[in-house]
């Protein structure tokens, strides 16, 4: 089978792709014939050496992972050959075949596609874990969303408006910003305007209920500012790239505020049947046409550098998917 790997961490050329043989699956594992992976952020710094977690060697880019089943191993119950599956891990997506761990797999409704089932796993995943799980959000609650037009904040932005929340959101230009009132958001304001926290307040002027924050940067301090009294702050991820930003500590006091960080990694780790049904609701939602996935770019694997590559556009919105 083709697979794309490489022997070493570093730039994309690194990388390449290469012919290995077929695996069967050991005990509790799941072979899969690759439909669609999607990537993501992390899969750019996972190749370059610059995650918290270093993968074992040659690496295979590419967790989020939608398959049909060509063999099941020992002690692996509820699947079939031929259902298709979708499976979250740390690599091995951007291949023609993939092992995949039965526990941290669960069933891709028939009316979905590959694509797009691919394109929902991990932002939505964290979306949903942040908001309802450590943010509890609800009906009715304000929510700010910061990279309102990335993966994991058109994610939630979707969701909380599909829970019947009211989502402001920041974004950056006009398509961005026409992108993200299109998935639901009631106030879109680009945060490059020095009086976006004026905008905000007048919209909302208790505050805001929550903020769901994959951004960190600049924005970190004003937006945790915004929230209303027993707001709570979603500390999601730091995108900016800039450094990891500080806050006063009187201003939780103040506010009767409350920072919470949101790892979806560490949920795998944990609770891998909490991640199961998260998936499957999402999938739920995605069936009934309550959220969607948003994909920006297809790329066979044999363009596997070409999309690793358009991961770092500043005009991406949505996805970037690999079908073998």
């Amino acid at each position: 089978m083709k697979v794309f790997q490489g022997r070493r961490l570093g730039a994309i050329e690194d990388f390449a792709i290469e012919e290995r043989a077929s695996l069967p699956p050991g005990p509790g594992q799941i072979r899969v014939h690759v439909e669609a992976t999607a990537l993501g952020f992390v899969d750019a710094l996972v190749m370059r050496g610059l995650y918290q977690v270093q993968p074992s060697l040659p690496f295979i880019p590419g967790g989020e992972i939608v398959g049909r089943i060509e063999a099941v191993g020992d002690d692996v119950e509820g699947f079939t050959e031929g259902q298709r599956i979708a499976s979250w891990q740390f690599g091995g997506g951007l291949a023609e075949q993939a092992i995949v761990s039965a526990a941290s797999s669960v069933a891709v409704p028939d009316a979905l596609d590959a694509a797009g089932a691919s394109a929902l796993i991990l932002d939505f995943l964290t979306a949903y874990y942040g908001l309802f799980d450590r943010g509890q959000y609800e009906a009715g609650q304000s929510l700010l969303v910061t990279g309102a037009s990335g993966g994991v904040g058109s994610a939630a932005v979707q969701l909380a408006y599909a829970s019947g929340g009211r989502v402001a959101a920041l974004a950056s230009g006009d398509a961005k910003i026409r992108h993200v009132a299109g998935l639901g958001a009631e106030l879109v304001l680009d945060y490059r305007n020095p009086d976006w926290r004026a905008d905000l307040k007048t919209r909302y002027p208790g505050g805001i209920d929550r903020v769901f924050d994959p951004v960190g940067g600049a924005l970190f301090e004003p937006c945790f500012r915004s929230l209303a009294k027993h707001g709570r702050h979603l500390v999601v991820g730091f995108a900016s790239g800039d450094e990891i930003p500080r806050l006063p500590a009187n201003l939780p006091l103040l506010k009767s505020g409350e920072l919470a960080g949101v790892d979806a990694r560490y949920l795998g780790e944990s609770d891998p049947a909490r991640v199961r049904t998260i998936l499957a609701i999402i999938f739920r939602l995605a069936e009934r046409g309550r959220i969607r996935p948003v994909i920006d770019q297809r790329f066979a694997l044999s363009d596997a550098p070409a999309a690793l590559r358009a991961l770092a556009s500043g005009t991406r919105i949505g996805k970037i998917i690999v079908t073998p």
